[in-house]
């Protein structure tokens, strides 16, 4: 899980994503162990970001399991353990994703 999610940051980070953040959420009541947040400089940015991903993962075996790309501001890739969002500025600034984890309870495991 940790070395999918560090090599998405690092595609991501390659390809100029900015403010590029890994948050482990395993020990967290959530979907995924790992939520990568990214933030593209404009719209076709983050289509790009995506189509890159999916590239370069999908020769590597990596299944894409669901993606949300209705909207160039706010796009979601699910890929089991990972969950990757790519932002705007504004729509980063917007919905605070990075604060909403944080006050995930804690799995009673």
């Amino acid at each position: 899980m940790q070395s999918l999610a560090q090599e998405i940051v690092t595609i991501l980070e390659d390809k100029k994503a900015e403010n590029v953040v890994c948050i482990d959420v395993s020990d967290r009541e959530y979907l995924v162990d790992c939520v990568v947040i990214a933030t593209a400089m404009v719209g076709k940015h983050s289509f790009a970001l995506l189509d890159y991903l999916k590239t370069t993962l999908k020769t590597k075996g990596v299944e894409f399991y669901a993606t949300d790309e209705e909207s160039e501001d706010w796009i979601i890739a699910d890929l089991g353990s990972v969950m990757v969002h790519i932002f705007t500025q504004n729509h980063r600034d917007k919905f605070n994703l990075e604060e909403f984890l944080q006050t995930l309870p804690k799995r009673l495991v």
